[in-house]
């Protein structure tokens, strides 16, 4: 086993930590990944690599003791390209743990089975991965002109190369989420910008969970300001969807102050990926080098 580290540029003491975890353990590798972009770390990190499994691990995320030799187990076993599980988010602040009830729930990120759980099986996107090298080579590796998306994208081209892609839910992974409104809408809101791109790359890989937030976006728009220019009448549609979320997070919630907040985070989820979603520019992708 070795632990490769791609370091971005950083502010804090992360580069002196690497130092000396890599002093102390010549199994921990670093590499210098000076754009500080995700897919361009993730590939300068597998380059280095030596061994024939790729574990793919974030710094939102934590891993339970036995997730390496269980996923290796899952590869060998269902002769999958890439396996992952659950990203079971777990929040530490009431606001925290709004947002992961909210995560877990197919109406704040739709109905994916790594946020909603789900039967072991075959899928088109998993959580992180732990992937077969050979394949992820085969394919180029991930997309650098990616900042979000790429792991989705990335599955879709091991898929179309004939490989599986596998969800186990044995596979636990915490994830922290955002800590703030403005945090959570600037996430949701790139989800949504970067989502369109792999649209418009992929021709046939939108879906009706992708469409639903610029759908509620426009719908919400339209409603307020037709009720606002011609008549009170067309707020309904506005007040329907606003009772919906209530409903919703009076149902999701396990405590009163939980019930509270979650119409608030739902909107701003929804609404931040829709606006991303249909504000996203067609040389997104093109305009990263």
């Amino acid at each position: 086993m070795e632990i490769i580290l791609a370091l971005g540029p950083s502010e804090d003491r992360t580069d002196v930590i690497a130092e000396e975890l890599h002093a102390k353990d010549p199994r921990v590798i670093l590499v210098e990944n000076p754009s500080g972009r995700t897919a361009a770390g993730l590939n300068l990190a597998i380059s280095k690599s030596r061994y024939s499994i790729i574990v793919r691990v974030d710094g939102h995320a934590q891993i339970p003791k036995n997730y390496v030799s269980l996923a290796v187990e899952i590869l060998h076993v269902t002769g999958a390209v890439n396996v992952g599980g659950m990203m079971a988010a777990q929040g530490v602040t009431p606001f925290e743990r709004a947002v992961a009830r909210a995560m877990r729930s197919s109406l704040g990120v739709g109905a994916s089975r790594f946020h909603t759980g789900g039967a072991a099986g075959s899928v088109d996107t998993v959580y992180l991965g732990v992937f077969q090298k050979s394949a992820l080579l085969a394919i180029g590796g991930f997309d650098e002109h990616f900042t979000r998306a790429q792991d989705w994208e990335l599955n879709y081209r091991l898929r179309s190369a004939g490989g599986i892609v596998y969800f186990d839910p044995r596979l636990h992974v915490t994830y922290r989420p955002r800590r703030s409104f403005k945090a959570l809408a600037k996430q949701y809101f790139e989800y949504g910008r970067w989502r369109r791109v792999v649209t418009r790359r992929h021709q046939g890989t939108v879906n009706l969970r992708y469409l639903a937030p610029p759908f509620a976006l426009l719908g919400t728009l339209v409603s307020l300001i037709a009720g606002l220019a011609i008549s009170p009448i067309f707020f309904a549609p506005a007040m329907i969807y606003l009772i919906f979320l209530v409903s919703a997070s009076i149902a999701l919630g396990e405590s009163l102050g939980e019930s509270m907040r979650l119409p608030a985070i739902l909107l701003t989820m929804q609404m931040s990926w829709g606006a991303g979603f249909l504000t996203s520019p067609r040389t997104l992708a093109s305009s990263r080098n």
